[in-house]
């Protein structure tokens, strides 16, 4: 009798111990959707540019067109950008290029930003593959720079398309009688203005 009974004595201790094991596994799946547990979850970040930052949509040859994004609905406002280094590889001027609304005088303008030890009186010349040189003057700096506001009419953005590359002078403030030039390429600047959106509060 006793041989017979262990048997049956272990099949049900272990079909016992099988329900334990899913019993608890159940409790723990309900544990697991209970409120308490969603603290342990990851929500996830949102993925792209949210409105009011700033990112880079595309390049352009040497231009990058800058955006920043809009609310939902709202086109996103977009300039053209070229970091601008001397032959030591250093960077010295950023030009920030933006189309402005129809019926101006000039069409378009730019944000020319230089180091604050530039000599201001020396103003800004830019020419483009140079010929037709123009000199340009320094509206305010700040802890970025100094800022030429400078506009283009639709000759000079003609200019900008047909040129290979334009070139920037500036005076540095400790070598009065010294003159740096630096280069602005033209590669891609078809392409990059005509993407580029038109916007008046630049």
């Amino acid at each position: 009798m006793r041989s017979i009974l262990k048997p049956v004595f272990l099949a049900a201790l272990l079909m016992h111990a099988g329900v334990a094991i899913a019993q608890e596994a159940t409790d723990e799946s309900a544990d697991a959707e209970t409120p308490e547990a969603d603290n342990s979850l990851e929500l996830g970040e949102p993925v792209g540019p949210q409105p009011g930052e700033p990112y880079v949509r595309e390049t352009y040859g040497d231009w990058a067109l800058r955006c920043i994004k809009a609310p939902e609905g709202q086109r996103d406002a977009c300039n053209l950008y070229q970091l601008l280094i001397n032959d030591a590889g250093v960077a010295v001027a950023e030009f920030n290029f933006f189309r402005l609304p129809q019926g101006n005088r000039a069409v378009a303008g730019a944000n020319v930003v230089v180091p604050l030890e530039t000599l201001l009186t020396q103003q800004l010349t830019v020419s483009v593959d140079g010929v037709n040189p123009r000199r340009y003057p320094f509206t305010f700096c700040n802890a970025a720079g100094c800022v030429a506001r400078i506009g283009f009419t639709p000759e000079d953005i003609d200019a900008f398309k047909r040129g290979a590359s334009a070139t920037l002078r500036l005076v540095p403030a400790a070598a009065p009688t010294e003159e740096v030039i630096l280069t602005l390429s033209l590669t891609g600047f078809t392409a990059g203005y005509d993407a580029s959106s038109t916007t008046g509060n630049q």
